[in-house]
């Protein structure tokens, strides 16, 4: 079994932090997302950044697979430390989008992998368990996404409608789409892992989507009105004066639908940003301000 460097596929230091991985864990899944990437063995990579990432994401998770890869660093195939034998035991198969050297780490993701191999009459088939990648925008469209993956060697393909008020994680059961039963005994299920591709604009909160909306200094302090994008539109936003950085303008409506159709609602969070350069007139000027605006941001440290 080969050793994965689940850093190396996020592109990040061992040393990194969670936001850190999180950042890179988002990049490369957008990249390589197989309904818009171009890339060469897309899919392929897709899978890999997912890994890395179920791997890393979870302290517990991270510190035994960083325990695990000191025996895996120097290009000989993957044994672990002494006496090890992996959670795995030689009994793995079908394990959906991860790898045997994943799961002969963590275990087995359940869903009927690795089932016994007795031939008795009547034998229910395999469930399989597998992750369906969604863009956030498909959570509302109602449309059916087309879907592959192999079972005993077979290839089979479905259009699965994404259910209304869907959300990241989530199990859906397909019945009777698993593996075929043996001797007239019923076909396996599929179970579905809802999983939503990062957003480049919105970060996820339940129902709830937060955009960060970058303001000027004198926008924030004069007020104005910025142009929002939303998941199917754009709109108006109202930034009163004195608005603060880091506030937040909910827009009503315009997040993720729930179960019953309803919308939450989109929160637009203002961050205030500065010019990246300021000439000898623009310095001036904000030296002028500092000097009337008689402001100390700091003042509540001296009491």
């Amino acid at each position: 079994m080969d050793f994965k460097d689940y850093y190396k596929i996020l592109g990040v230091e061992p040393t990194a932090d969670d936001k850190a991985i999180k950042t890179a864990y988002r990049k490369l899944a957008r990249k390589y997302h197989p309904d818009v990437s171009k890339e060469k063995d897309a899919e392929e990579k897709f899978k890999d950044v997912n890994e890395a990432y179920e791997a890393l994401k979870s302290a517990d998770k991270r510190a035994e697979y960083d325990e695990m890869r000191k025996y895996g660093q120097h290009g000989q195939p993957f044994q672990g430390p002494p006496g090890w034998q992996g959670h795995a035991g030689g009994g793995f198969e079908d394990q959906g989008d991860f790898s045997d050297f994943f799961s002969s780490i963590f275990g087995s993701r359940g869903g009927g992998f690795g089932g016994q191999s007795g031939r008795s009459a009547g034998r229910r088939g395999q469930d399989v368990e597998m992750e369906l990648p969604i863009f956030l925008e498909e959570t509302l469209s109602g449309e059916s996404k087309p879907i592959s993956f192999q079972i005993g060697g077979v290839s089979k393909t479905l259009n699965v409608k994404i259910p209304a008020g869907v959300t990241d994680g989530e199990r859906i059961r397909l019945k009777g789409q698993g593996g075929p039963g043996v001797g007239g005994g019923a076909n396996g299920d599929l179970y579905l892992i809802i999983r939503f591709a990062p957003h480049p604009k919105f970060d996820v909160e339940g129902h709830d989507l937060v955009i960060t909306v970058p303001v000027a200094p004198w926008e924030a302090a004069l007020g104005t009105k910025v142009q929002v994008p939303t998941l199917t539109s754009k709109l108006n936003l109202t930034v009163r004066p004195d608005s603060q950085c880091g506030q937040r303008l909910r827009i009503k409506g315009h997040g993720l639908a729930d179960k019953k159709g309803l919308r939450g609602d989109l929160y637009a969070q203002l961050k205030v940003v500065m010019p990246k350069e300021s000439d000898e007139a623009a310095k001036a000027l904000w030296q002028e301000l500092a000097e009337k605006a008689a402001f100390d941001p700091r003042a509540q440290w001296s009491n």
